[in-house]
């Protein structure tokens, strides 16, 4: 059986999608095809980031992994572990990685699905922006609890993450318009 070939989306064609259908219902149809079209800036942006801050890479969660251009780039910087997860692109990030991804969405996590897991840096994607602000703070302080940083790649000034929902922010950097902010968790992790 031949490989599907991913879908190469435009951003004005996914925010069109976003606007009549609403993103879940875009990654949905379209998650096991997906292709991030802002992958090389997301590269650019992820190896300056990890040159400026040297998180360590041990053991990484790629939430909201899309088609595995984080893991990717992570493995070529010589990341230990790294997990996988999202509810929609699964498919895509197998094809792409050789590794499967689990399928938990941010409602699950929000409810404690990472509970007793431990990562040294989470790693999220153009994701978190999608986020209702209502279930951010819920969301933010369950993954402070699994995890001793985080790294947001973002291609808005959105989110950003408030002390008070267990993470401290160390510095940003700025590359085409897609941000990276780097957080430190202020939560004692859970055991491991």
């Amino acid at each position: 059986m031949a490989a599907r070939q991913p879908v190469q989306f435009e951003p004005e064609s996914i925010r069109a999608e976003y606007e009549r259908h609403g993103a879940r219902q875009f990654y949905e149809r379209s998650g096991g095809q997906y292709r991030n079209p802002h992958e090389p800036v997301v590269e650019r942006v992820l190896r300056a980031a990890v040159t400026k801050w040297s998180p360590d890479l041990s053991r990484v969660l790629d939430l909201a992994c899309g088609s595995g251009e984080v893991t990717l780039v992570l493995r070529s910087l010589g990341a230990g572990t790294i997990h996988g997860i999202d509810p929609f692109t699964a498919d895509a990030y197998r094809e792409r990685t050789g590794a499967d991804a689990e399928r938990l969405t941010f409602e699950e996590i929000a409810a404690g699905a990472l509970a007793g897991r431990c990562y040294s840096l989470i790693v999220c994607s153009f994701a978190l922006h999608l986020v209702e602000p209502s279930r951010l703070p819920t969301l933010a302080h369950q993954l402070s609890r699994v995890a001793d940083s985080l790294l947001i790649l973002t291609p808005h000034k959105r989110p950003v993450l408030k002390p008070e929902w267990g993470w401290q922010m160390v510095g940003e950097i700025v590359i085409e318009r897609v941000r990276a902010r780097y957080y430190r968790s202020t939560e004692p992790s859970d055991p491991a």
